[in-house]
């Protein structure tokens, strides 16, 4: 098997995943997952595509992270991830897809509007 590559986007997070047939391992950044991802949470967020498919241990990961914040690269991650897995085999587009790890989360930050504090708040309005 050749290496697949597959990108995943979260809010500013841009992850670019390289999966080939390997232990487990999953680099980030050449980093391990534990050292970039201190948090057991985000961990577990990176791996749920592997183990909803039951394949953990079958593939090396190399990703290339940028952008966002640790919570949006673990989601950015978790979908490239998924659709690397769905390029080697697409019938598991179906249990991805259900368990929710298909869909890009397109909510993104709205731009500030020029005359404006914010994105949505307003200078306070004075009649007199």
């Amino acid at each position: 098997m050749e290496n697949i590559n597959a990108v995943g986007r979260r809010k500013a997070a841009v992850a670019r995943v390289i999966l080939k047939e390997g232990t487990g391992v999953i680099t980030i950044n050449k980093r391990p997952l534990e050292v970039y991802f201190p948090s057991s949470i985000l961990q577990f967020i990176v791996k749920q595509p592997l183990s909803a498919l039951d394949v953990v241990e079958k593939y090396d990961i190399h990703v290339n992270l940028d952008g966002g914040g640790y919570k949006g690269q673990a989601e950015a991650l978790r979908l490239g991830i998924a659709r690397a897995l769905v390029k080697i085999n697409p019938d598991d587009k179906s249990v991805l897809r259900k368990a929710g790890f298909m869909t890009r989360d397109a909510r993104a930050v709205e731009r500030k509007k020029p005359g404006q504090p914010k994105a949505r708040k307003r200078f306070q309005f004075s009649k007199r």
